[in-house]
């Protein structure tokens, strides 16, 4: 097909005439660095018909920059960044006047790099400050617009530097400062408001010792619809543009823009101050000794690991360490708690858990094409199971949808809204169960009442029994949002004040009991963890297994259904709180096994026992593996995280040492 320039780009004429059509494509752009955002620079400029550029890097593409650089893709990989964008933009404009520079922008070729160049627009690294001061301060010589737009989270950062206005060594301010200066300086001139700060969910990340930093597709687009238009208005001298100190930043994820004024630059007394914040925040990580920073390389085994540890477990006691014996075959050193805690009868909620974490490890090596198969030790014991898990390549195996949910499935206590479930959900999370399992919905308004009525009554067995004070005083991490091995104490449940009364009152067991003696201390602990969010839900329910289960394997299997159903739940947009003591404590009383020296307590729970077999009937009770309330809500803010891999990895049998 013959190329034709005005018709290529007729779809441009009405938002700029075909005489500045023509302008655009006797302009040339020098563009430094084809990433992130220079890439999409020179093809968002090939579409709107510059017909003429200056492109430098000296970088070959990688499996890294796949997620946001216009270039990468499969083809592409370890080959030059400036020969892949000049040979995607000429598949656009075969007539473009293209100068390539693959070895980089340089002191040695600045001058020819920026012979004939109308605009200059700014693609190089974040980190690579010396050699943005020199291009900047070369267009500020020669009288050469420029513009930076900096992708910083799901937005973009817009400064221009046009001649005879301020430049960008006065804006900035980086002459003779230490690097680590200049990349405060930098960050803070670049975003005086720092949008994207709230919503970074991964701080680690950011890593300015290694010169590595988050980015996004948005944000990078962005930075290329935002820069074009302030190209289009210099290159055709219409429009009102801001050159600094004035910028602009503009987040989409916040909904947010802000024009910026900082008379003096980074020399602005608003802007020292933040300067001094920025400092404190980010010198220390500046000032970390890269290569101890260095992360190590990690096996297909260890990232299948690092995913499955996420599994739930009973006041996150991660009942289970790890021993990689080769490369496709993993040990899990199981045991259980059932010599110290009460919810844990005849370690079976620990073997549940066991059971999620297996699932966790199936779908998680599914992402790396492993199939996995399990079998539990004959000889080991039920306190502490071992299993083998096998690995195996298998080309047909389809990546599960559900890995991506592991890591961010969580613990909800807190109310959900009361909107029932579809039908299509219902389907999603009956399907996940596979063929042995079932479930009892009890979404009714009166099945709901019922049983926020019976976790109400549970509560009270709960809190008055000195066996559960014992765990509850050690399961409870306090001050904190996040725990590794514990229980925060803001995922709790409960009001700040509620939840101040909780801490003082549990330094004694006699302190406890005084106040449900006396004072009816459980009563708002039970209203606030039970029957409010018992009430504020879509439903509850009970997961169902086809026959009664009697063994470690039953258990294990079933915990495996929990975790589909769960992280099946999570993958719906849907919260998910276990209601599980009412199941415990009717397990106690049908197998006549004593849990209490208190005798009214173990008379209470008897007649909740009837309660729960009404309420499931007879022969689901004895099959029930689980129970819990489902619905809509946000996700909880404060959780339970994981102990590290390096602390769950063993080497050998060590089972003996852990029960003790």
């Amino acid at each position: 097909m013959n190329f034709d320039y005005l018709s290529a780009f007729s779809r441009n004429i009405g938002w700029i005439t075909w005489e500045e059509q023509q302008i655009l494509r006797s302009k040339r752009v020098a563009i430094a660095g084809l990433g992130g955002v220079g890439g999409s620079h020179l093809l968002t400029l090939t579409r709107l018909g510059v017909g003429g550029f200056s492109i430098a890097d000296m970088d070959t593409f990688e499996l890294a920059n796949f997620n946001r650089q216009a270039g990468a893709d499969l083809n592409a990989i370890g080959l030059s960044k400036a020969e892949v964008m000049a040979a995607k933009a000429r598949e656009i404009n075969p007539t473009l006047d293209l100068r390539s520079f693959p070895e980089g922008v340089t002191e040695s070729n600045l001058t020819s790099f920026l012979d004939d160049a109308d605009l200059y627009i700014d693609g190089l690294d974040f980190f690579a400050l010396d050699m943005r001061a020199k291009v900047f301060a070369a267009c500020a010589t020669r009288g050469i617009p420029a513009i930076t737009a900096a992708p910083l989270g799901m937005g973009v950062a817009l400064l221009n530097f046009l001649p005879g206005q301020m430049t960008f060594e006065e804006y900035f301010g980086l002459e003779n400062q230490p690097e680590n200066e200049k990349t405060v300086r930098f960050l803070m001139g670049l975003s005086p408001a720092m949008l994207q700060t709230p919503y970074l969910v991964a701080p680690d990340a950011v890593n300015l010792a290694l010169h590595r930093g988050p980015s996004t597709a948005m944000g990078c687009e962005l930075c290329a619809g935002v820069a074009a238009t302030e190209a289009l208005k210099i290159l055709l001298r219409r429009g009102k543009v801001f050159s600094a100190p004035w910028g602009v930043h503009f987040d989409a994820y916040r909904n947010k823009l802000v024009r910026t004024w900082r008379p003096g630059g980074n020399r602005n007394p608003l802007q020292r101050i933040g300067l001094r914040i920025a400092r404190k925040k980010f010198m220390a990580k500046l000032s970390e000794c890269p290569s101890a920073q260095t992360e190590p390389q990690r096996s297909s085994l260890e990232r299948i690991l690092e995913l499955a540890r996420w599994a739930p477990s009973g006041d996150n006691t991660q009942p289970w360490r790890f021993e990689i014996v080769s490369d496709n075959r993993v040990v899990i050193h199981g045991f259980d708690t059932r010599d110290h805690c009460v919810y844990d009868l005849k370690g079976r909620a620990s073997q549940i858990a066991i059971g999620a974490l297996l699932e966790n490890l199936f779908i998680a090596a599914s992402s790396h094409g492993l199939a996995a198969n399990w079998s539990l030790r004959p000889e080991s014991s039920e306190t502490a199971p071992t299993i083998d898990v096998h690995f195996s390549p298998d080309p047909e195996l389809k990546p599960s949808p559900l890995a991506a949910y592991i890591p961010i499935r969580a613990t909800q206590r807190r109310a959900m809204k009361r909107r029932p479930l579809y039908p299509q959900e219902k389907m999603r999370l009956v399907e996940s169960l596979g063929n042995d399992y079932t479930v009892l919905w009890l979404d009714k308004p009166e099945d709901r009442l019922r049983t926020a009525r019976l976790m109400f009554r549970n509560g009270k067995v709960r809190l008055t029994m000195p066996e559960a004070y014992e765990v509850h005083k050690n399961v409870i991490e306090w001050n904190t949002q996040y725990s590794e091995d514990r229980i925060p104490d803001r995922a709790v449940g409960l009001n700040p004040l509620a939840l101040g009364l909780m801490r003082w009152a549990m330094r004694s067991w006699s302190t406890v009991n005084f106040l449900n003696t006396y004072f009816a201390g459980t009563v708002l602990p039970r209203l606030e963890l039970d029957l409010i969010p018992g009430i504020f839900s879509a439903g509850h329910f009970a997961l169902i297994a086809d026959k009664p289960p009697t063994s470690v394997g039953d258990y294990l299997s079933a915990g495996r259904a929990l975790q589909r159903f769960w992280l099946t739940a999570t993958q719906l947009g849907l919260q998910l709180q276990p209601e599980m003591t009412p199941l415990i404590f009717a397990g106690y009383i049908r197998e006549s096994i004593k849990f209490t020296r208190v005798d009214a307590v173990e008379k209470k729970a008897k007649l909740l026992a009837n309660e729960l077999t009404a309420l499931l009937g007879d022969e689901c009770v004895e099959r029930a593996v689980f129970m819990g309330r489902i619905g809509e809500g946000k996700p909880p803010k404060a959780r339970s995280i994981r102990k590290p891999l390096s602390e769950l990895l063993v080497t050998g049998n060590i089972n003996t040492r852990l029960v003790a």
